[in-house]
């Protein structure tokens, strides 16, 4: 089989609010490590993708989520193009699927009960927050805080009026928030992910709880692998007991923090997954 480049998939605007440039930028320093390996990247917008070229690309990186644009891409995949993040992990990060494959692979993950946006009878101890049950944000309404009955009711109404049929409702935990970022498969020192790097949300009153940085780690790593993943990020709080609880785990995201120190990892990893060792 020829192959002319390798091709990289921009995320879509609607699923990038407040990071398109951001998430424009971090596959673009992908692309051109990839490029100083000697390679022809292509970029393109999930729009540009039809899955039928008649030469098809070496590998595929990816960040768009849209299930069309990921069903393009698998009939690529069909054709022995290899894709990181694969279409399908992507898919495993919807919340209602990614619920599902944490219950499956026995993977710590926060209390998540899926709703329709249409039962009016539901009941739930608030505070709680109300989260469209298939992507990620991606506009005002969401993602809702509920601290009242009377607000939960109102978020699955916005919901249910945009046609978005599911809710995830989950508890408001109190702790510090913080953000991580991961790149690679398999374990690196104490059961870490091969590169991983955390952060605490900047928009928030911390409260500095003590943690094992490595247990955060290792939960880390097995969501990512559960779900597939080869390059993440996500969410989680430290408890006042410690205890890290995860709140959510994405595919490829913006690394805004460690943009250049992602790029070179991410385009590394590609390097080592897909292409000849001499170009190494």
């Amino acid at each position: 089989m020829e192959h002319s480049s390798c091709w990289g998939i921009f995320r879509e605007v609607t699923h990038s609010p407040g990071r398109e440039s951001d998430d424009t930028e971090i596959l673009r320093l992908t692309g051109k490590q990839l490029e100083a390996r000697g390679l022809q990247v292509i970029l393109k917008t999930p729009d540009e993708v039809n899955g039928v070229d008649d030469v098809p690309p070496r590998f595929v990186f990816l960040m768009c989520e849209r299930v069309e644009a990921l069903g393009r891409l698998r009939a690529l995949e069909t054709r022995g193009v290899p894709h990181v993040n694969t279409p399908l992990a992507v898919l495993n990060t919807y919340r209602e699927r990614m619920i599902e494959v944490f219950a499956e692979a026995n993977v710590p993950f926060i209390e998540s009960r899926v709703v329709s946006t249409r039962d009016r009878r539901v009941e739930t101890a608030a505070p709680v927050w109300v989260k469209r049950a298939d992507v990620h944000n991606t506009q005002d309404g969401d993602v809702v805080f509920a601290p009242t009955a009377d607000a939960l009711r109102a978020a699955l109404a916005g919901l249910a009026a945009r046609g978005i049929a599911r809710a995830v409702l989950q508890p408001d935990v109190r702790g510090d928030l913080v953000k991580f970022y991961g790149v690679g498969v398999g374990a690196g020192a104490n059961g870490a992910p091969p590169w991983f790097r955390w952060f605490y949300h900047k928009e928030q009153r911390l409260a500095g709880h003590s943690f094992d940085k490595a247990r955060l780690a290792r939960l880390v790593r097995s969501a990512a692998a559960a779900l597939g993943l080869e390059v993440y990020g996500g969410d989680a709080i430290i408890s006042p007991a410690g205890a890290p609880v995860l709140l959510d785990v994405n595919a490829w995201p913006s690394f805004a923090l460690y943009r250049d120190e992602a790029a070179a990892r991410i385009a590394s990893h590609l390097a080592l997954r897909f292409l000849d060792p001499g170009l190494l």
